[in-house]
């Protein structure tokens, strides 16, 4: 990293970042050039490990990628803020973000996709606890009618890196 000054090294700090985000973005080795994605996302942290949680249509190029087994690209950013000086001809941009990699896993188990898609919710609406109902005993916040036309997958993170300039 060119700016050691601004590099993010603590694993919570690391993990907050991302929990700040709303959006990550995947990008994946594709002939002729690479494929970038923006994607809604949940996380999870199991023993200082990184689980980034997706979801999409069953069928389409992105899920011809996923299936091949590929290794994935991420990047997310949040607090952005301009910052113009008018008098001195100066403009700069603050924000945080993390990039890094990983390998990508279909979930196929309903009970595993329905704990995934899970996160998502929780991800995106944290104050929200409302069930919508429960399958199989588990507490759903999404109509469960959409787990079978709904692929789940997963991309624990292999490496990372963060930066920050606030």
């Amino acid at each position: 990293m060119r700016r050691s000054d601004r590099e993010v090294t603590d694993f919570n700090e690391i993990v907050e970042i991302i929990n700040k985000c709303d959006c990550i973005r995947l990008g994946f080795s594709s002939e002729p050039v690479p494929y970038i994605l923006p994607l809604n996302f949940g996380i999870e942290v199991i023993d200082k490990k990184i689980f980034l949680y997706f979801h999409s249509a069953t069928e389409g190029y992105k899920t011809t990628l996923i299936k091949e087994g590929t290794e994935a690209s991420f990047e997310c950013d949040t607090s952005h803020n301009l910052i113009y000086v008018k008098e001195k001809g100066f403009c700069t941009f603050t924000f945080e973000s993390v990039m890094g990699r990983g390998k990508l896993h279909i979930i196929s188990d309903d009970n595993e996709k329905i704990r995934a898609l899970d996160l998502l919710m929780k991800h995106h609406h944290p104050s929200d606890e409302s069930v919508f109902c429960k399958v199989n005993g588990f507490p759903v916040t999404f109509n469960p009618a959409a787990l079978s036309r709904t692929m789940v997958y997963s991309l624990q993170v292999s490496e990372c890196s963060a930066k920050r300039k606030m």
